[in-house]
This record gives structure tokens, C-alpha cells and sequence, in this order.
């Protein structure tokens, strides 16, 4: 790696610098890495869907699972009025997924582990659910602040913190993605460090640990793709549904 420090690893650089009315709008190894994710996402879709098989290989069965599950946790949690969304929320969860993994290559850059890019798409989902609330329901939508059958006492109160809940929901949705996938890679720096001061002898201890935290990580990065998009949907069941 040849970095002491363990943040370095998230330092954004530019590769092209660029100015539009005054707004840097330069494109920065962060952007390459979106840029090769979208690419990359495309590619292995493609080219698992190339043959449509009956008897599906390797690639096309990975596609075909992955389809179904998201399609199934779309449907268990939105209903069928959920599924005009699938597209977009199949879009959510491989985008993540081939982030956070694409992330744990060597020499690569991790896009999920900046709250900037994790809060770009949380606030998509938040806004896009409170539109199609409204889109929906009219007016009715604010009925969701205010649940049916509580006392006019309690609304006093329980009114502003449904509307705090419902407004933070895009910083605790993009702090959660951005601070496990940050935590997780400065860890496995910290330890990648150990092993090139403790020398090859007594460096084998931090090895084993980075081994066993490479594994942990590739399942975090599943993971927390897989809880991105299910509070997605159990955010998109409360615009389709108003569901509390």
C-alpha cells in the first residue's frame, strides 16, 4: 500500500479539473470508481442474461437469485403496488453491492465509504417516497405524522417527533452505509501497518487477522446493501401504503 495513514485510503483527488459557472465539477477518482461500478453492474447483467437458459450456469443463476430476492423483499414489504419500484430499487441494492465489494479490491477506492455519495442516495429514496406519498394520498400523506385513534393530548407531543423521525431518516439510512464501510477498511489498514512494522516473523498475528476481517468485511458489504434497500422498501411501504 505504502500509506501510514489509515484515512489516506478515503482521500478524493482529482483527475480532471473542471469548472462549470463557477462549481467545481471535476472528475475525481470517486467519480471513476461510480463510473466503473454503473459499468461493471451492466456488464455482469448483460452478460448473465445473455443465453437465458433453461438450465441457468454460474453468472446467470447469480443474476437470476439476486432478481428474485429483491423482487420477493419488495413484494413482502410494499405489496404488489410495490413492484412499479422494483427497477429502481434493484438498481439501489446492485449499485451498493458492487461498491462496497469492488471496494476490498487493492489499490481500489470505496464510493460507500463517503457520507456524501451514502446521503445522495438516501436522500433520492427519502424524497422520491415522500412524493409518491403525496403523489398517492394528497394531503392524507401528513396522516402519517398523526396516527389514527391517539388522543389530541398526545399528538402535541407525538406530531414533531414522527416529523423529526421522518426527517432524519436520510442521515441515519446514509450514516449507517458510510461509517461501517470506513470503519471496517481504516481497521484493516491499521492492520496491514502492524504487519509491516512487526517484520515477517511476528507479523504472521495481524496477517491472520486481516484474512479473517477481509471475510467479515465481504459480508458486511453484503450485508449492508441488503439493509440499505429493506429500509428502502419499509420506507417506500410507508409512501405506497401509509402504513406506521
Amino acid at each position: 500500500m505504502g500509506q501510514t495513514n489509515p484515512l489516506e485510503q478515503f482521500e478524493i483527488r482529482r483527475l480532471i479539473d473542471l469548472k462549470i459557472g463557477g462549481i467545481d465539477a471535476s472528475f475525481t477518482n470517486s467519480s471513476l470508481f461510480m463510473v466503473l461500478i454503473i459499468v461493471l453492474t451492466t456488464v455482469f447483467v448483460l452478460y448473465a442474461m445473455r443465453k437465458r437458459a433453461m438450465v441457468p450456469g454460474r453468472f446467470q443463476l447469480m443474476a437470476e437469485l439476486t432478481y428474485e430476492f429483491i423482487a420477493g423483499m419488495v413484494r413482502d414489504n410494499v405489496g404488489k403496488e410495490g413492484m412499479p419500484y422494483f427497477p429502481f430499487v434493484f438498481t439501489l441494492f446492485m449499485f451498493i453491492l458492487f461498491a462496497n465489494l469492488l471496494g476490498m479490491v487493492p489499490y481500489s477506492f470505496t464510493v460507500t465509504s463517503h457520507i456524501i455519495v451514502t446521503f445522495a442516495l438516501a436522500i433520492v429514496v427519502c424524497v422520491g417516497v415522500t412524493v409518491i406519498g403525496f403523489m398517492r394520498h394528497g394531503l392524507k400523506f401528513l396522516g402519517l405524522f398523526a396516527p389514527a385513534g391517539v388522543p389530541l393530548v398526545l399528538l402535541i407531543i407525538l406530531v414533531p417527533i414522527e416529523i423529526i423521525s421522518y426527517v432524519v431518516r436520510p442521515c441515519s439510512l446514509s450514516i449507517r452505509l458510510f461509517a461501517n464501510m470506513m470503519a471496517g477498511h481504516t481497521l484493516m489498514k491499521v492492520f496491514a501497518s502492524f504487519v509491516i512494522s512487526l517484520g515477517l516473523l511476528a507479523g504472521w498475528v495481524p496477517i491472520l487477522l486481516i484474512s479473517a476481517l477481509n471475510g467479515l468485511e465481504v459480508g458486511i458489504a453484503m450485508l449492508q446493501a441488503y439493509v440499505f434497500v429493506i429500509l428502502t422498501c419499509l420506507y417506500l411501504n410507508d409512501g405506497v401504503h401509509m402504513h406506521h
